[in-house]
């Protein structure tokens, strides 16, 4: 029976424990933190207060093999994710769509603004905002200044430390700009949340006798004494070589969370503040799982390079380079699989981070 060791218990290494053990084969996961799930770590408190640790993590998926295996674990909820953004005292949808012209501007100009998007853009097409910028339509220019400077331009210099334009295009695409009267911020066929929440469906993936796992551990204090056949890493990439190409530069978050004697504190769930305040997003979790209690626990989200936890890896040359160098110098242990959004230094969604861990355990 083969042996294998998983470093670090998020949700590519939890996936990848079970589709092992379904094989008959021996896990040990060891985990730095005290607590299973990654980021997606979430609890209820005293009060039956929902709470994401790491703020808000919504499931979304289009592909059914990923929403047939995490249901195996868990039923969801019909949770639909909207994102709302706090301009100028108004509460707008974003992605900036059809229904934002309408919370943004009179109902006049609104009308023409669409008529025009459409005619131009296409109905349910979607545009970059810094192409839509350069649009040769000048009310369209208008339209993508004022979404330029209101939402995208102070948030994303909160969030990164830099403009738009100055950082790799692949951010940007991810929340563009869309023709549309369809206001989900995910326009994915399956989302919601576990109804137990994530913590409850981890702890039931892993439930195996031949899963073992041990927590508030650094493996390099264990690994030594350890016999496996295969190694699966999925921390931060740089600390399994030692940093000997140098950190990885990432975007920390941290989170200032809050309990109010209140059963609603806003109107949605998400709320992002791109202008006024040096917080990036207030969260309201109860409101994932439609919780109504007489208290309620949100979350100021902040950016920040040196406090809170590791989330976005940047995206700029030198950053591609140090990883290209770990990357390469991986490919001489033979026992390694070096997978995750830590690991591989990628961006994954949730139903991204099962996909990889099912198409590497086959």
């Amino acid at each position: 029976m083969k042996n294998n060791v998983i470093i670090g218990a998020g949700v590519t290494g939890l996936t990848l424990a079970e589709r092992l053990a379904a094989k008959d084969e021996n896990v040990l996961i060891i985990e730095k933190r005290s607590t299973i799930g990654g980021n997606c770590y979430d609890y209820f408190d005293e009060d039956n207060n929902y709470i994401q640790l790491y703020g808000p993590h919504i499931f979304h998926t289009d592909d059914e093999e990923v929403w047939n295996y995490v249901n195996k674990f868990s039923e969801f909820n019909n949770y639909i994710h909207k994102v709302y953004c706090h301009v100028d005292g108004k509460l707008i949808n974003i992605p900036f769509n059809l229904n934002s012209l309408y919370k943004a501007f009179d109902n006049l100009k609104a009308d023409k603004l669409k008529e025009i998007l459409i005619n131009e853009i296409g109905i349910n097409n979607k545009v970059p905002i810094l192409k839509l910028l350069n649009h040769k339509n000048d009310f369209i220019k208008e339209l993508a200044k004022f979404i330029y400077e209101k939402i995208f331009l102070y948030y994303t210099m909160k969030q990164w430390g830099k403009k738009p334009e100055e950082i790799d295009q692949s951010v940007t695409d991810r929340v563009p700009v869309f023709v549309s009267m369809d206001d989900r911020y995910f326009k994915c066929r399956w989302q919601g949340i576990p109804k137990n929440g994530f913590t409850k469906m981890f702890e039931k993936m892993i439930d195996r006798p031949n899963i073992k796992i041990i927590l508030s551990t650094d493996y390099k204090d264990i690994i030594k004494n350890l016999k496996y056949d295969k190694i699966y890493y999925t921390g931060p990439l740089d600390y399994f070589f030692d940093y000997e190409y140098g950190k990885i530069k990432y975007r920390r978050i941290w989170l200032d969370f809050e309990k109010l004697n209140t059963n609603s504190y806003q109107e949605n769930s998400v709320i992002n503040y791109p202008n006024d305040f040096k917080f990036t997003r207030i969260t309201e979790y109860n409101k994932f799982l439609f919780i109504n209690n007489k208290t309620t626990v949100i979350s100021r989200e902040y950016s920040s390079w040196d406090k809170g936890f590791e989330a976005y890896p940047v995206q700029d040359e030198e950053n591609k380079e140090i990883v290209s160098k770990y990357l390469n110098k991986a490919k001489n242990y033979d026992n390694l699989v070096l997978i995750g959004r830590l690991a591989e230094c990628k961006y994954y969604d949730i139903d991204q981070a099962i996909k990889r861990a099912l198409e590497e355990v086959i």
